[in-house]
């Protein structure tokens, strides 16, 4: 099965977040694709995060109706920071019969190269990358071992979702039912 390893912090998952993915199952060779929860990216701030806890129940429920995602929280198992190779690594070593493909916005071409090992990642595993805004066009014409995949550009994040919430305004639309119900009966970034 090819599987396709969505990173993120999913704090919290949102619209744009689901949109990728299905775009990902449905346009690409993508048999699956995977939400790996991060407890710690070591490339942002780790005091602006929800408990990991919350992040993958948040996780659960947004995508309990879909058969091709699956929640991963293997990072929690591992080291912290979490590095994309180890958990890859760890997989692969895991679900050996599985082949494992990264999932990324163009965004995060522009510091790949500060990733641990990330010739390794590039020389072993496919990478998916979908669109963001402001990403040089230099960068995506040298994709190496990577396919472009034009999924839906939907500006939201995961930020402007907190801001929304904090300033006690209607985050309907921006992430799914389930979850803004979750995000209200348990008060969650009310003071982030």
């Amino acid at each position: 099965m090819n599987i396709g390893l969505f990173f993120g912090s999913f704090n919290p998952i949102h619209c744009g977040h689901l949109a990728i993915a299905t775009h990902m199952v449905q346009f690409t060779d993508l048999d699956k694709v995977w939400f790996v929860v991060s407890p710690h990216n070591p490339l942002k701030n780790k005091d602006i995060l929800l408990i990991v806890e919350h992040r993958l129940e948040m996780v659960k429920l947004a995508i309990a109706n879909h058969s091709q995602f699956e929640v991963c929280d293997v990072e929690l198992s591992l080291p912290q920071p979490s590095y994309t190779i180890d958990t890859l690594q760890h997989l692969q070593n895991k679900y050996h019969n599985n082949s494992w493909a990264i999932i990324m916005g163009s965004d995060g071409l522009v510091d790949f190269e500060k990733w641990k090992n990330y010739r390794e990642l590039i020389a072993n595993y496919h990478r998916y990358v979908y669109p963001r805004p402001n990403t040089p066009e230099s960068i995506l014409r040298n994709l190496e071992n990577g396919t472009f995949v034009n999924a839906p550009i939907l500006d939201i994040s995961s930020t402007q979702i907190r801001d929304v919430i904090r300033a006690k305004k209607n985050a309907e639309l921006l992430v799914p039912d389930i979850v803004l119900k979750y995000i209200l009966e348990n008060n969650l970034y009310s003071e982030i």
